[in-house]
């Protein structure tokens, strides 16, 4: 993902696009697919020179390639999303595929067997049933936006997608250990994130550096969500490979997790959602209405989170330029319960002058009982405020047919607890 700032793109126009011409290139081999296959005749011999057609379905743009003697032809960069194929050759008739939707780094297949008869006749093949990778013996597990959408989600983050994938196992998150899940035996902090081709671990974790300090960790929110990484509504889908994936994801021995973002289309298009928690829905705490050594139940805390905001998408120029905008904010007042000592009131007064201004800035409650020895009981509740801003922009342009470019930015207003 190409990251800018305003101030650069207008100083520096010319060296971000000599950068996101090399990076396309660099980044195309991990995060876009390729699809290939042959082309031959009734007895299976080859067709040279037939015109092969990709048109992708969002966006009615087109890229063509001819087959070559042997009958081969092959798509080495195709993003992700829903395409129909296209095969015209002389002499045989135009046979169309519907339905053929690629995948994050897939490798696929699509053999043509053409039918003699005029090019004015077509042939139509409903696809929909997934192409197999031949190419490839990686075990991985593919979670599309579609699947992402109709599940609820803790949080609206998809680390509980992720648990689905066959050999992920739960770990214990400490400020030592804060990598969330392991994948086939390896450490939690093995995992490797990537969104859109570029790393998204970062070289700190939240609260004490732990595992962090090598750069192991995803980029996590310090609430240890991926909201700050890639909003839901911003995902177009995402891969997570667990073995026998290619030297180029050799950094670390654990999962690879490829995401990738969405991106405009011909079309203007925009969401709106706000996912509303409050107490007024909840029980109290356990412990705020027990009756504790004649201590008086407290109050329950607040609670408020509205996780809310939105898309837009669609053309800057029609058929070339696209952008995808997405934001999403977090407005969170998390209740907690303490149940704790003070110093009492007579440990208060009767403490040496230079103690006093220490032990009176302990909060002191006279309706909880005394403990004796000098210290107090205090039950409280009280709630933790946090906020969270991402924002995201992904633009994509089509130089040529064959020649495609994309930038991207994303960040984060405010975070704290």
């Amino acid at each position: 993902m190409l990251r800018w700032s305003a101030r650069l793109l207008g100083k520096h126009l010319l060296p971000l696009l000599f950068f996101s011409f090399v990076a396309h290139f660099t980044w195309a081999q991990s995060e876009t697919a390729t699809l290939s296959g042959q082309v031959v005749d009734p007895s299976g011999l080859n067709i040279t020179g037939a015109q092969v057609k990709l048109v992708d379905i969002d966006r009615d743009t087109a890229v063509s390639v001819s087959t070559n003697s042997t009958g081969l032809y092959t798509f080495p960069s195709v993003r992700p999303g829903r395409y129909r194929m296209e095969v015209v050759a002389p002499g045989f008739k135009v046979v169309n595929v519907t339905g053929v939707t690629v995948n994050v780094q897939d490798h696929l297949e699509q053999n043509f067997k053409l039918v003699v008869g005029s090019i004015s006749e077509s042939i139509t093949v409903e696809g929909g049933a997934s192409l197999v990778d031949t190419e490839s013996a990686t075990v991985s597990t593919v979670v599309d936006r579609n699947f992402a959408e109709n599940l609820p989600m803790n949080g609206r983050s998809f680390q509980t997608l992720i648990e689905l994938t066959p050999g992920v196992v739960l770990t214990a998150t400490n400020p030592q250990d804060s990598g969330q899940f392991s994948v086939n035996g390896q450490r939690a902090a093995s995992n490797y994130w990537m969104v859109d081709g570029v790393s998204a671990n970062i070289g700190m974790g939240p609260g004490a550096p732990g595992n962090g300090t090598g750069g192991a960790l995803g980029s996590f929110s310090v609430l240890g969500g991926t909201n700050s990484l890639v909003s839901v509504d911003a995902l177009q889908e995402f891969r997570i490979q667990t073995s026998t994936y290619a030297p180029e994801f050799g950094r670390t021995p654990g999962g690879q997790i490829s995401i990738v973002t969405r991106s405009g289309t011909n079309q203007f298009h925009g969401t709106l959602f706000d996912y509303l928690r409050n107490d007024v829905f909840d029980a109290n705490n356990w412990f705020n209405g027990i009756n504790i050594l004649n201590v008086t139940p407290i109050p329950k805390p607040k609670e408020r989170q509205n996780d809310f905001g939105g898309t837009f998408s669609g053309p800057i120029f029609k058929d070339r330029t696209f952008f995808f905008f997405s934001y999403e904010g977090l407005r969170l007042r998390s209740p907690q319960t303490t149940l704790t000592t003070v110093p009492d009131l007579l440990a208060r007064q009767t403490a040496v002058a230079a103690m006093q201004p220490f032990l009176n800035a302990f909060p002191f409650d006279p309706k909880q009982p005394d403990l004796g020895n000098g210290i107090a009981q205090f039950n409280a509740s009280y709630s933790n405020p946090a906020t969270l801003d991402a924002y995201s922009l992904r633009i994509d342009h089509k130089l040529t047919e064959k020649f495609n470019i994309f930038g991207g930015q994303g960040w984060k207003a405010l975070e704290m607890l």
